[in-house]
């Protein structure tokens, strides 16, 4: 199984389907475990998002139209999740379109950065800024 065809309105829909929290963190962990996993050399200092609790990589790519494509994992179960869930907000997307997300309007949709943690919630910003930067420098 993979994240291949879920979109982020699905994550939406079924966050707004699912009333508890716990079944929306199981919600959350599965997607985690959809994502393949990065290689040994990719979970390097070079792709590690800074400001995390757990430990988070974020790895880049630019195809040939110019979309940025992002794989990402992280040794945590919920981050993984949250990983996704950025992947599912960024990746394939230009630098401009990247640029142009307010990712903080979906997360509060989403009503996470209020149901984590308030160090879960600093490193999923930092992945957020992470993200922003990576289209920068695109």
């Amino acid at each position: 199984m993979s994240l291949e065809n879920t979109t982020i309105v699905e994550i939406l829909d079924t966050f707004e389907f699912l009333e508890d929290w716990e079944d929306k963190y199981r919600y959350i962990i599965d997607l985690g475990r959809k994502l393949p996993p990065l290689s040994d050399n990719e979970m390097t200092d070079e792709y590690k998002v800074r400001g995390c609790q757990s430990q988070v990589w974020l790895v880049p790519e630019t195809d040939t139209e110019g979309h940025i494509i992002l794989r990402g994992d992280s040794d945590a179960h919920i981050v993984k999740g949250l990983v996704a869930i950025m992947l599912l907000i960024f990746s394939g997307k230009t630098a401009a379109e990247i640029k142009a997300t307010d990712a903080r309007a979906i997360l509060d949709q989403l009503g996470l950065a209020s149901h984590l943690s308030p160090l879960r919630a600093n490193g999923l910003f930092a992945m957020v800024e992470r993200i922003y930067g990576i289209a920068e420098a695109a």
